[in-house]
């Protein structure tokens, strides 16, 4: 992953993209464990067996090679490409809302681009904050956050409670977009709720913060679409990323009792619903939080 990533800053990107498909693709022919447990989480989510549930699966691990290849190219696009192949869905006006707070939590999913989307709402909309697992080894941690930042995003390492401390310090006193990949847990106080008629533990991050602070919650969705014509030319690539913003969800209206479980399972539903609509664009490889096995 490493060399991937350095040699992608010189290397052609339709060369960059080539092999990343390729790379993916034959792990979904040889059926690899990434292939297999995104195949185990697409049926979940759909109800998808056999030949159909294969070409679904094709199609996500596409989906996940090209998230890959478009992050390597951010460093590289320019302003205009990257306005060029973001849409902001916003039928809720989160937009207004969130420019008269001046701040607000998001809860995402590991779907679409988060990262082109970050770079977009960095200059449209308020400089984002984030978290990220740090990797093994830890230059490939470090070589992602040095992308990240140099789009405009800070990063912070997943670091126990003093990594939330310090995002509440942020979110109360900088003008900022908490922007928090909820969908799987990493914390181990995950919240159970209910996706696509199965038992779920997400993130309780994004609630926990939105409850601690008073920033208005917003689920955010984001997955692909196809661009044509002039679309296709400036964005300089097939494919376009939607922002999609679901409604507003106050913490002050949630009950004093549960009010982090009540924050959650908003935004969970409005978060399966949309991976629901698009489940080819939920990059969802690795082991999920099903509380049944998951094999």
């Amino acid at each position: 992953m490493l060399l991937a990533f350095r040699a992608s800053r010189y290397a052609p990107r339709s060369l960059t993209r080539a092999l990343l498909w390729a790379g993916f693709d034959a792990q979904w022919r040889r059926r690899a464990k990434p292939a297999r447990r995104l195949e185990d989480n697409l049926h979940r989510v759909t109800g998808l067996e056999g030949a159909e549930l294969r070409a679904l699966s094709r199609r996500g691990m596409a989906s996940a090679a090209r998230y890959y290849a478009e992050t390597f190219e951010l460093g590289r696009m320019t302003p205009a490409v990257v306005d060029a192949r973001v849409r902001l869905d916003d039928p809720h006006d989160a937009l207004s809302r969130i420019k008269a707070d001046g701040r607000a939590v998001l809860a995402l999913s590991h779907s679409g681009n988060w990262d082109l989307v970050g770079a977009f709402a960095c200059r449209h909309i308020l400089p984002v904050v984030s978290v990220a697992e740090v990797l093994k080894p830890r230059e490939v941690f470090d070589e992602f956050v040095a992308l990240r930042e140099k789009v405009g995003m800070r990063i912070l390492g997943h670091e126990g409670g003093s990594t939330f401390r310090e995002l509440i310090r942020i979110a109360r006193t900088d003008n900022v977009l908490v922007c928090l990949l909820a969908d799987r847990d990493l914390s181990g106080s995950g919240i159970e709720v209910d996706m696509w008629g199965h038992g779920v533990k997400v993130a309780p991050g994004p609630a926990a913060l939105a409850a601690a602070t008073g920033a208005p919650l917003f689920p955010v969705h984001v997955h692909y679409e196809r661009l044509r014509g002039r679309a296709r030319l400036r964005a300089r690539s097939r494919w376009g990323t939607v922002l999609r913003f679901g409604p507003v969800i106050e913490p002050a209206d949630a009950p004093a009792d549960d009010r982090v479980g009540h924050l959650t399972r908003a935004w969970v539903q409005f978060m399966s619903e949309a991976i629901g609509e698009h489940p080819e664009d939920w990059h969802m490889l690795q082991r999920f939080g099903w509380t049944e096995t998951n094999g």
